[in-house]
């Protein structure tokens, strides 16, 4: 018998051998270990963002961590969070759907008190009606590395990174981080907080809009265009059309405020259906009270 031949029938012969003598055979599965960098993926069944990370930001000495990837693994599932970048989650199990998934991309910090709190990863995969999304919580320890993860309400996740980068009490200030032209904007709101020339909400919302400047916080116009993106406009004709009726009725209606108003207006041309342009010079001298859904007081 060749030496082909006897390899063919190698399987064989041990399988009768382990009958007949009462053997066990013995067959060892790897767990699903496919993700993000596995070779055995296709290209298109990656996992896929639904958005880019936002830039590196927050304090310069945590700027080290981009580029870098922290592994948890608890029970069956593998965490992996890439600061600045996402979060991501692996099922290390024998069933052949395992879920392999992001749970959220690098958007913004979380501020309180002149401090930085947490990292949020948002946008993640689809979970019912919402996205996921994971909160990063920053905590002293003698290495980097992922401590805890929960997962606190339906697909709004929580982990606890340990790292020496936040052991000094001045290492999450925010303040320090800032340029000295917004430190010197943060000192003109805190006089005037103090002054109590501007309420608690007033000076709240131009913390927040500095913040936004300082590229510490995703700026709200910013996620509208993403959403907008990523979201279809009309999900069946019959919206369509509707949203198209809308938008003539209010041409309609502004068309008539106009010409009660003895307000000149000129439309795009050949475009008769398309909402229409006030002419400047016209509207420096006149200003529509008593109707807030069209002009204030420019």
């Amino acid at each position: 018998m060749s030496r082909t031949l006897a390899s063919r029938h190698l399987p064989w012969l041990t399988l009768l051998v382990s009958l007949v003598f009462g053997g066990k055979m013995k067959i060892v599965e790897e767990p699903n270990t496919f993700g993000l960098n596995s070779h055995l993926l296709v290209q298109g069944s990656r996992l896929q963002a639904r958005v880019k990370p936002s830039p590196v930001s927050g304090p310069p000495h945590l700027s080290r961590l981009a580029g870098k990837c922290f592994s948890y693994i608890e029970s069956t599932y593998k965490y992996e969070f890439c600061p600045f970048r996402n979060v991501t989650q692996h099922e290390q199990s024998f069933r052949w759907n395992a879920y392999s998934g992001i749970l959220g991309i690098w958007q913004e910090w979380e501020i309180h008190n002149n401090t930085f709190t947490a990292m949020w990863m948002r946008e993640g995969d689809s979970c019912g009606n919402k996205n996921r999304q994971t909160k990063v919580l920053f905590t002293c320890g003698n290495s980097s590395k992922l401590a805890k993860v929960s997962e606190p309400q339906t697909c709004m996740y929580s982990l606890t990174f340990e790292t020496p980068l936040v052991c000094h009490k001045h290492s999450l200030l925010v303040y320090p981080v800032l340029s000295e032209k917004l430190q010197k904007e943060w000192d003109e709101i805190e006089q005037a907080r103090y002054d109590e020339l501007i309420t608690e909400q007033g000076y709240n919302k131009m913390l927040k809009d500095l913040f936004e400047e300082a590229g510490f916080l995703r700026k709200a116009r910013q996620q509208k265009q993403e959403e907008n993106t990523n979201t279809p406009r009309h999900q069946s004709l019959e919206q369509c059309t509707q949203d198209f009726d809308k938008q003539h009725a209010e041409i309609e209606r502004l068309h008539s405020l106009l010409t009660q108003h003895n307000i000149s207006y000129e439309a795009e041309p050949g475009r008769p259906d398309t909402p229409l342009t006030p002419r400047p010079s016209v509207l420096q001298d006149q200003h529509l009270r008593g109707d807030g859904g069209i002009i204030a007081d420019l």
